[in-house]
């Protein structure tokens, strides 16, 4: 039957998909595989900024759940400058698509923090350039250098 692992890409308890690991370590580390100091500091801030996601998303699913159980069906809100306001429904469906943002940033920190163990991290994913680390510091879990990132609206 079941043997207790989570395949890729399958909702996990609670809702939230599970995400495949980044790829294997590559034969030659990340540009910043020797710099302790620097790696540490990420680590850090990777750590606290998941912190923040993790609660963002907890908070928007439980708000979002609260709306759910509050709503009457026809349930309408009204303002008064423009009339017809806003449903609760769009007001949990906002939510719940914030919460989900806030859980894809969490993966992403994850991966991260995967590379950074398997040394790697750093290194743009489309070019394989070093990523500046001004970039790093301002989104730590940056996958994209700058000149990659600014050719498409793919990933961070």
């Amino acid at each position: 039957m079941g043997t207790g692992k989570k395949a890729p890409g399958k909702a996990a308890p609670g809702g939230t998909a599970t995400k495949a690991p980044p790829p294997a370590r590559r034969s030659r580390p990340g540009p910043y595989a020797k710099e302790a100091k620097f790696l540490d500091e990420q680590r850090a801030l990777l750590f606290e900024e998941r912190s923040i996601y993790e609660g963002q998303a907890v908070d928007l699913r439980a708000e979002a759940d609260s709306l759910a159980l509050e709503r009457e069906p026809g349930d309408v809100q009204f303002d008064e400058e423009s009339g017809e306001g806003g449903t609760v429904t769009v007001d949990r469906e906002r939510n719940l698509a914030l919460s989900a943002q806030a859980i894809a940033a969490v993966q992403e920190i994850d991966d991260a923090l995967h590379k950074i163990g398997l040394e790697i991290y750093g290194s743009c994913e489309q070019c394989h350039q070093p990523i500046p680390k001004a970039r790093l510091r301002a989104l730590p879990f940056a996958r994209l250098c700058v000149a990659c990132k600014s050719g498409g609206l793919s990933r961070r």
